[in-house]
């Protein structure tokens, strides 16, 4: 496949509808399968959501997540209509406000549960900036590997733009939101791994790795350390640090084969689990849907990545699929860190299982970021 510099495409194309329109297929190019799924996925967390919520002070919360989510296919839709090009020839400056707003985050933001992760909108809106961050640090890695031109990456380009994550990184971790900070790393792996790059630099890299993290380690807040310490031995606090650990066990074992039936889940609906209808939703569904359940919605999640891993394998430049991949590595690691957290093979943190959690700010950037990755498979075409 010939990729072309994104410089040359950008010139090609207009955010102004009528150029659109003449430039790419319409409509019938959009991935309605990946549209199907979605609404599967959000589907099924409303329904979690609304049984979570029963009869608790969050029982409104179901019908504000499908406002969310109406809201969050609307801003796919208008994503996937802006030429990625474009967007991707303004990832630097985006990059600069992402980091200006990430620090006006920590100067006056809303704190909440012991972090400081939002700024207070009109009408009540809370806008988490380090989840939509994430779209910017995928324009990022894919503006810079584009711009490299080379067959491999050398170090010195390696160390510049982790420099450039790590900051971003290092403001969220700051708020604290560990979890959230992390989530940017995938994103730089699997552009870099694509881009390709020396294995005796993965070698250091992995060394390096190894002598930081006792370092960092012991620079985590300390509730940061109780929850690394309950995730390797919940039983020596069961009713403080290893608390929600224990409860999340006891429901996903307590929903069998066929679930338990929704608003019947007894860990659920007695307030056992801790935030049924957050980060712990995937207890909840367990208890309430079972192993048939679990097993179905895993396989829509796969479906989903599949959908995009495939439009970044048809992507007409190496832009293209370093957005599509950034995406599908980004959703998998949100996946694989709550699915295991959950049954005790991750530490407890804060990310989300995307499209299902209860949030606006996280169901907006995940369709944000799939409405790139439409924009992409629209264009895939495009002379």
């Amino acid at each position: 496949m010939k990729f072309a510099p994104w410089r040359e495409k950008a010139s090609c194309y207009s955010v102004l509808v009528p150029s659109y329109m003449a430039r790419t297929s319409g409509m019938r190019d959009f991935d309605w399968p990946m549209v199907l799924v979605l609404i599967v996925v959000c589907a099924l967390g409303v329904l979690q959501i609304f049984s979570a919520t029963h009869d608790t002070i969050w029982q409104g919360a179901w019908w504000k997540q499908i406002l969310y989510i109406a809201s969050g296919f609307l801003l796919m839709w208008l994503t996937a209509r802006f030429d990625y090009h474009t967007l991707v020839g303004k990832a630097y400056p985006a990059y600069f406000i992402s980091i200006a707003l990430l620090l006006v985050v920590l100067l006056i933001g809303k704190r909440a549960f012991g972090s400081t992760r939002w700024i207070v909108l009109p009408a009540g809106v809370h806008l988490q900036v380090s989840e939509f961050a994430k779209l910017v640090i995928v324009l990022l890695v894919a503006r810079f590997l584009v711009d490299v031109r080379t067959d491999v990456l050398e170090l010195a380009d390696f160390l510049k733009l982790a420099a450039m994550i790590v900051v971003p990184m290092a403001l969220v971790a700051k708020e604290p939101d560990l979890g959230t900070s992390l989530t940017y790393i995938p994103i730089l792996a699997v552009g870099v791994l694509l881009a390709g790059m020396r294995w005796q630099y993965w070698a250091a890299i992995a060394l390096v790795a190894l002598v930081v993290l006792p370092l960092a380690y012991t620079k985590l807040q300390p509730y940061q350390r109780a929850r690394i310490a309950s995730f390797l031995d919940p039983d020596r606090d069961p009713q403080g640090t290893g608390y929600q650990l224990i409860q999340s066990e006891i429901a996903v074992g307590a929903g069998g084969t066929w679930g338990k039936g929704v608003t019947k889940g007894s860990q659920t609906q007695l307030r056992f689990l801790p935030v049924p209808h957050t980060d712990f939703i995937f207890s909840s569904f367990a208890e309430e849907h079972g192993f048939i359940g679990v097993i179905a919605v895993l396989a829509f999640y796969f479906i989903l990545l599949m959908q995009v891993v495939q439009n970044g394998q048809t992507a007409p430049d190496r832009a293209g699929m370093y957005i599509c991949m950034g995406v599908a590595s980004l959703l998998l690691f949100h996946i694989l860190v709550n699915v295991g957290m959950v049954i005790g093979r991750m530490p407890v943190t804060g990310i989300p299982l995307p499209l299902m959690s209860y949030g606006g700010s996280s169901v907006w950037s995940t369709f944000l970021m799939l409405g790139l990755v439409n924009s992409v498979r629209v264009r895939r075409f495009v002379n």
